[in-house]
């Protein structure tokens, strides 16, 4: 991972000196959304055991005093900036299963928004999927959190579809976790960018678990255009 360098330019986002007519809640809330922009950038630049708290107000452009303002220190920064995204991938989530009108189509929506946030955002879906396990117990434990979450939105769903067999709360947390899991492994390799071509096969492992292989197998062709990967009638 490359190092951040020790002094950064003023960026379009920062606020100029002297007067600006904003209010000090405005200002504020401005510091505190650059140093958690700035946290997702270190962070994935160099990871969190290496996150210094001068990285962050190098990049965001920030006095150490006002940093102070408003953390108490890196984990506090970093779980902040984790929250708000993990919120905002909830929201993203929660919104396209609304949408839906079956398990099918939710399972395609959601997956879809969790995929195309990750390649949209590699920042923060290397701070949330991969650094957090590296940022302590508090960390660990927000991210399980996420993860419970969404599995009660899978779990949900599965319920209201009458095609969908009886499971258990946990096969929603398995199938979740197995989700994150090659998510991780894709991360790590490098290649965030391309999380949405992974669309068909992990539809399909999803509805697998509850529809059995030839109604997943069908409803992932019609809502992605898509067969998973192997699976092409002949």
């Amino acid at each position: 991972m490359s190092s951040t360098s020790p002094k950064a330019k003023r960026q379009p986002h920062q606020l100029r000196p002297g007067r600006h007519g904003l209010s000090r809640e405005a200002v504020a809330e401005h510091q505190r959304g650059r140093i958690r922009d700035a946290v997702s950038q270190v962070v994935s630049e160099k990871g969190y055991v290496a996150m210094t708290v001068e990285d962050v107000i190098a990049v965001a452009g920030v006095s150490r005093r006002t940093f102070y303002d408003h953390f108490k220190g890196k984990e506090a920064a970093y779980l902040e900036a984790f929250e708000v995204a993990g919120a905002e991938l909830i929201r993203r989530v929660r919104e396209a299963y609304a949408q839906s009108r079956s398990l099918a189509g939710g399972v395609v929506a959601c997956l879809r928004a969790f995929l195309e946030f990750s390649a949209e955002q590699p920042r923060y879906a290397e701070m949330c999927l991969v650094e957090v396990l590296a940022a302590g117990p508090v960390a660990i434990e927000r991210r399980d959190a996420v993860l419970r979450t969404l599995a009660g939105v899978l779990h949900e769903g599965a319920e209201s579809d009458p095609r969908s067999a009886p499971t258990p709360p946990m096969t929603a947390e398995w199938v979740i976790g197995g989700v994150y899991e090659i998510v991780y492994a894709q991360i790590i390799t490098g290649r965030t960018r391309r999380l949405p071509e992974l669309l068909p096969d992990l539809a399909y492992s999803i509805m697998l678990a509850y529809l059995g292989s030839d109604v997943a197998l069908e409803l992932t062709h019609r809502f992605t255009g898509e067969w998973p990967t192997g699976l092409a009638p002949a």
